[in-house]
């Protein structure tokens, strides 16, 4: 081994290293923590928390460049890996040490493996509606579906990262064998509302049959912005072209005739398929006396799988497991006799590969914390046995 790599390995295994990787760890936790305040949690996290560098503007002057959560919990395994565990000396007094450090490992790449694999939603439901599938919080999607025709059945799926990372300056074209058609994406906003052209406006602004796309500022709680942009309908043999707006909360989507075929194009939250179906039988929300505190939300349900249904409580403190995919009680929407809309609940789904990778960890850390006690009250009774044995041997 180099000298060079020695002193990096060195470097990375100290105790040092750790120290000012926590201490970054608390800078970033305290400057996150206060500009949830302005921006919401979904832009904090991501910014200070799941990113490997980002600036902070100090006093919303000066730019300091720092390293992202993300960033720092890859060095901290490193140092827990190469100074806590391969260069620690290894013995029976270090075994409850070594446990210790090993859980903690655990609980950082299960943390990883939360962050790459798992997807998370919500579903909602008014009492005896079901559903096969869940919907994204922040993600969007467009599908591409015929109307009419012999291919009803086909959907075609854009993925939000195939878009969303557009400026509204920016288009992209998507193409498929399929499809006897181009599709054009441009303008895209991620929080956006359709307004109507008057004369000064529809100079300034693109418009499709009067309307155009108004920006807003994003919403603090990230899951209330609508998304939207522009849909260009392109024939690739006689270069017609039909237009469109796409507005995630519409309640329809666009529509086009191509080669006598209406093609449906639509915007809304991504949404993930299920291996069953849940059906809300009943949803119960009940009030500690004279507050507007919630003492029971539970949403009771029939979980339906190849043919066989189960009912189920889903609480707030107990949510529903079932193959690799938790829904919780996370919310309900009230009656809208106006609209004509009953009470529905709102359900949080992941499906998390690591959802118990964290209780194991805290087994493993909670081991080796009772194994390293245990060591040393061993070793602090043994040393007082000894030293009373030599009282006793004087007098």
């Amino acid at each position: 081994m180099t000298r060079a790599a020695k002193l990096t390995i060195d470097f990375l295994a100290s105790y040092g290293f750790a120290c000012v990787i926590f201490l970054f760890m608390l800078l970033l936790t305290f400057l996150g923590t206060l500009e949830q305040t302005t921006q919401g949690l979904f832009e904090v996290q991501k910014k200070y928390f799941e990113s490997l560098f980002l600036i902070h503007w100090a006093f919303d002057l000066i730019p300091v460049p720092l390293p992202g959560v993300y960033l720092l919990l890859v060095l901290f395994c490193i140092n827990l890996v190469l100074g806590g565990i391969i260069r620690m000396r290894k013995g029976k007094n270090t075994f409850g040490n070594l446990i210790i450090h090993l859980g903690m490992v655990l609980l950082i790449l299960g943390g990883g493996i939360k962050y790459w694999f798992a997807i998370d939603g919500h579903m909602t439901l008014a009492e005896n509606e079901s559903s096969n599938e869940f919907e994204s919080y922040y993600l969007w999607e467009i599908t591409v579906t015929p109307v009419s025709g012999e291919s009803r059945a086909t959907a075609y799926v854009i993925d939000h990262e195939d878009f969303a990372h557009l400026d509204p300056k920016e288009s992209i074209t998507f193409r498929h064998p399929d499809l006897p058609f181009n599709l054009t994406i441009d303008g895209f906003q991620r929080n956006t509302v359709p307004m109507m052209a008057g004369p000064v406006v529809a100079d300034q602004y693109r418009t499709v049959d009067g309307f155009f796309l108004q920006d807003t500022p994003l919403e603090k709680e990230a899951e209330f912005n609508r998304a939207g942009a522009y849909a260009t309908v392109i024939d690739p043999e006689s270069g017609e072209s039909q237009e469109a707006i796409l507005w995630g909360v519409q309640l329809y989507p666009a529509t086009f005739d191509v080669d006598g075929t209406t093609w449906a194009v639509d915007m809304h939250r991504k949404r993930y398929p299920l291996p069953f179906t849940i059906t809300l039988d009943k949803f119960t929300h009940e009030l500690h006396p004279r507050t507007q505190m919630a003492r029971t939300f539970m949403s009771d349900v029939t979980k339906t799988e190849s043919g066989v249904d189960q009912a189920i409580k889903i609480t707030m403190n107990e949510p529903l497991r079932h193959e690799g995919y938790t829904f919780y009680q996370a919310s309900w929407q009230p009656a809208d006799p106006a609209r004509g809309t009953p009470v529905k609940s709102t359900l949080a789904v992941v499906n998390d590969p690591a959802d118990r990778i964290p209780l194991y960890s805290c087994i493993v850390i909670t081991i080796g914390l009772v194994l390293h006690f245990c060591l040393k009250l061993s070793r602090h009774l043994r040393r007082e046995s000894r030293r009373l044995e030599s009282r006793e041997a004087l007098a």
